[in-house]
């Protein structure tokens, strides 16, 4: 029998295993809370292979949630040797903390509440069908938490009995794959490094290596559009021809075992083994998991531009803390899931949103934080399906009520907004800055000219408002109207420092009050010397916004100018 979700054939296991699978899950259903102790040998040899230390020092105490619930479905064996792997890991290297649960009510919001990252161990089934639990669980990722995933976690939320029928299309979007197509549960492949230079794969030391276990291949909403993929079969080392051509079988031959990927703000790691306990007894394998682990909670910084969109200009950008992305105004006489469809095009994974711009055709209302949560996850999907992320968000003023600003920075939370640009009233800015820390969101004050911004049209007036307030709160540096101004563009910079966030950066053909949008580097912005500086200053803002007022409806020949002035300097940089 083959363990597969939606695909019925011959499978590799013997009737023998697979009954002693079966028993040993049967026991599984009884256990305690915080799961099964692995026997004393599993547990000697899982302390032999532990990392000596972490990779990075936490920033600050770090909580990690084991979930290792099965629905209808017995259980895997490797289950209680990942909880002492992963529980004893934390301990020795002070990366972590672990609570080990099969219970849904530590999905409850104030429960999550208290966790940097979610591993889900094995997770076989329909975990929970609560809406609220489910829900909580995709906001908390979506808002910048952790997900974890081995194995029988891309099967987690299907009707098991029912042949591993869908019932919750946005967790396997989230994860970045769906099912549990494999082969022999021993079967035994040539693993290879399909990023060698990613910092969550230091433990194999720029080497491929052979690996024996039951491999799920990613199915369904797998994509390296998607996907950063980090290990996958190699298939000019491991024979596959031989193996029946069935439902593991992939045309492509793009079997990737191990994949981060960002969804909204969350840090997101899974890989396709696990079935077998011997997994968690590897020591580089171990090393391997502590690195996701740690990405996952917070404290690795780790590239996770999908492997199907990088191009040497993006891989530049990725190693100077560069991200461009389209500002929705660019477009703002289309709708947004247009301006997706644009920016996809033009090749950028990133995009800016816009509160006075409408949605769709099919939701033909402005995007703003009133939106229901089925047209917010409507928009969730138009952007992942793009392989676009949106980083930024516009809104006119967050109101300086207390339930006026939540609202603003729940819909920030259920969008996975990385900073607000925005021009709120002064008296307000105690209780957003609060805000900010509370959800983890900063907000980029924007200016106008200094009619119309009085308070932020200029760098220094954004320091005297910012002034005593945190991190969170900064600058949105609009350069149009920096040169309209009579601000030169560089000084602005070197002025703000880490106190800018966000940068909408225009050229203008002249500096002044007439001065009108020409191709970046065309005009008299400055705009070599000015991203210069970013670079000698280290400072990477949430989004080099590319903001073209000019020509709406045929400004797409100026802003491919633009995109490829800031790849070529990107290059240059950066390499």
């Amino acid at each position: 029998m083959r363990y597969d979700a939606g695909v019925r054939g011959e499978g590799r296991f013997s009737r023998r295993a697979f009954l002693r699978d079966a028993a040993w899950g049967a026991a599984a259903l009884a256990w305690p809370l915080g799961g099964l102790t692995a026997e004393p040998d599993e547990q000697a040899a899982i302390e032999a292979a532990l990392p000596a230390a972490a990779p990075v020092k936490p920033m600050r105490p770090r909580k990690l949630l084991i979930f290792s619930l099965n629905v209808e479905y017995g259980g895997h064996r490797s289950i209680p040797a990942a909880e002492r792997a992963f529980t004893r890991m934390g301990q020795k290297t002070g990366a972590f903390e672990t609570v080990v649960s099969r219970d849904p009510a530590v999905f409850q919001r104030e429960s999550l509440a208290r966790f940097d990252a979610v591993f889900l161990n094995n997770t076989v089934g329909n975990l929970f069908t609560d809406p609220q639990l489910r829900k909580n669980l995709l906001e908390f990722v979506v808002g910048g938490g952790g997900l974890m995933g081995v194995h029988g976690a891309s099967v987690a939320f299907l009707r098991w009995k029912e042949g591993g029928k869908e019932d919750w299309p946005e967790y396997g979007i989230m994860l970045g794959t769906r099912g549990a197509a494999h082969r022999a549960a021993d079967e035994q492949v040539f693993m290879k490094l399909d990023d060698p230079g990613h910092p969550l794969l230091a433990a194999f030391g720029g080497q491929g290596f052979t690996l024996q276990d039951e491999f799920f291949r990613p199915q369904r909403t797998y994509s390296r559009r998607r996907n950063r993929v980090l290990l996958g079969i190699d298939v000019e080392r491991t024979d596959l021809d031989s193996e029946p051509r069935d439902g593991a079988y992939r045309a492509d031959k793009d079997y990737a075992m191990a994949w981060v990927r960002q969804y909204g703000r969350g840090r997101i790691f899974y890989a396709g083994f696990g079935h077998h306990p011997a997994i968690f007894k590897q020591p580089h394998l171990l090393a391997f998991f502590l690195a996701g682990a740690q990405f996952a909670l917070g404290d690795l910084p780790a590239p996770t531009l999908p492997s199907g969109l990088l191009t040497p200009a993006l891989r530049a950008q990725e190693k100077l803390g560069w991200r461009l992305g389209i500002e929705a105004y660019t477009f703002h006489k289309f709708t947004f899931f247009e301006t997706i469809e644009k920016t996809a095009k033009l090749g950028l994974p990133y995009v800016g949103g816009l509160s006075f711009q409408k949605v769709s055709k099919e939701i033909p209302k402005n995007f703003t934080p009133g939106l229901s949560d089925d047209e917010l996850q409507a928009i969730r999907l138009k952007l992942d399906e793009a392989g676009v992320r949106m980083l930024t968000y516009y809104i006119q003023s967050i109101p300086g009520d207390e339930a006026g600003c939540r609202a603003v920075f729940e819909f920030g939370r259920k969008m996975g907004i990385e900073a607000f640009m925005t021009e709120p009233a002064v008296e307000a800015l105690p209780l957003i800055d609060r805000f900010c820390q509370e959800y983890g969101i900063k907000v980029a004050l924007h200016n106008h000219d200094r009619k119309a911004s009085p308070h932020y049209w200029s760098p220094e007036a954004i320091l005297r408002v910012c002034e005593g307030r945190s991190r969170y709160m900064g600058a949105c540096a609009d350069v149009g109207y920096w040169m309209r101004g009579g601000i030169d563009p560089v000084k602005g910079v070197e002025l703000l420092k880490e106190r800018l966030i966000t940068l909408q950066l225009h050229d203008l053909d002249v500096a002044g009050p007439q001065g009108a949008d020409v191709p970046w580097g065309s005009g008299a912005g400055q705009t070599e010397a000015l991203l210069r500086k970013l670079h000698e200053l280290r400072v990477a803002p949430v989004m080099v916004g590319l903001e073209y007022s000019r020509d709406w409806l045929e400004n797409e020949p100026a802003i491919q100018r633009c995109i490829a002035f800031f790849n070529q300097l990107s290059l240059s940089l950066g390499n």
